[in-house]
């Protein structure tokens, strides 16, 4: 059942934090949160995203504030370190957020730059990680099959853990894992399960090897681990660039997988240059708490959005509420 639309907007916040290197071509990033029953929530899509997509991550927000969290099998989660698309020379810079982390993911294939770019910052995450040191990159979906073929190729001498998301689209996933297989880089998608109509897709099309898991936009924990249960893949939650309250939500997630295998990317805070509570989720020795966040009042005045960015945020949540109460609705017609 959803809460009442006041209820959740009696006590919305908006925030805009900036982020301490462009990532995914903003730099300050919004969300909304909201203090439920169970504690504080978030509600961030990313702007471009339509009320259809955001709505799924407002029924996630929703059931981390209003329903009781899952039993957790680990008190700590193993996270990643991650790299935008900055220079090489940025790189150890930004490592440096990110003490203890064994793992990096690395934005690659970021338009204006070429695959040169892209291996200059990769090989400069080799040489801060040395030999041991698990790499793995990430495209977004911004290159074809052929463009992603030849980049793997280019990658390889750095010993990749993993590509993620080389193409848009399931059919040029497949396409290239039968390529690349004899290379043993697996290929984990992101997109075409977070952004699909069916996220269960991919995995039965053979597409990946791996799925990048995001609580949010997947529509909350209980729907990711119905996913994750049924894919029958090894998984890697994710976050979405989110603040500490929402990588909480990602990381009830992770604690709540029986079978962890690989770092997760919910050490993104650590790329923000500004947070909402005294106490964020930041890597110490490449570990993550599993924990609740209780933003700071202070930071939330510090940090707030602008009247007129706080009145879209409004707006934006009521719409997404709308199309849930519809959902729910005809949920409960088919049931008669």
């Amino acid at each position: 059942m959803l809460p009442p639309l006041p209820e959740l907007l009696s006590n919305a916040r908006v925030v805009a934090l900036p982020l301490v290197a462009r990532f995914r071509g903003i730099e300050v990033r919004e969300a909304l949160l909201v203090e439920g029953p169970a504690g504080w929530t978030e509600f961030s899509p990313f702007l471009e995203y339509d009320d259809e997509e955001a709505a799924a991550w407002l029924a996630g927000a929703i059931e981390f504030g209003w329903a009781s969290d899952p039993l957790p099998l680990r008190e700590h989660v193993r996270v990643n370190a991650t790299v935008p698309a900055v220079p090489a020379g940025s790189v150890s810079g930004v490592l440096g957020r990110f003490p203890g982390c064994r793992t990096v993911k690395i934005k690659v294939a970021e338009r204006g730059q070429t695959l040169a770019d892209d291996t200059a910052r990769v090989a400069a995450a080799r040489a801060v990680l040395g030999p041991e040191g698990r790499i793995r990159i990430d495209a977004n979906g911004g290159w074809n099959v052929d463009e992603a073929e030849h980049a793997v190729h280019a990658l390889a001498a750095y010993d990749l853990e993993y590509v993620e998301q080389p193409c848009a689209s399931v059919d040029e996933l497949a396409q290239l894992r039968l390529r690349v297989k004899y290379m043993g880089i697996p290929i984990a998608a992101d997109e075409s399960v977070r952004k699909a109509a069916d996220p269960l897709a991919v995995a039965r099309a053979g597409a990946a090897d791996i799925l990048v898991i995001k609580v949010q936009p997947l529509g909350g924990i209980s729907a990711a681990l119905r996913i994750v249960a049924a894919a029958g893949l090894p998984v890697v939650v994710s976050s979405a660039l989110e603040t500490s309250v929402g990588i909480s939500m990602g990381l009830h997630l992770a604690a709540a997988i029986p079978d962890l295998n690989y770092d997760c990317g919910l050490a993104t805070a650590a790329l923000l240059g500004a947070e909402v509570t005294d106490q964020p989720l930041v890597p110490v020795d490449g570990m993550l708490p599993v924990r609740r966040v209780i933003p700071s009042e202070s930071l939330l005045a510090r940090h707030a959005a602008e009247p007129e960015r706080t009145d879209w945020w409004r707006r934006r949540l009521s719409r997404c509420y709308a199309l849930l109460a519809e959902r729910d609705q005809l949920g409960t017609h088919a049931g008669e």
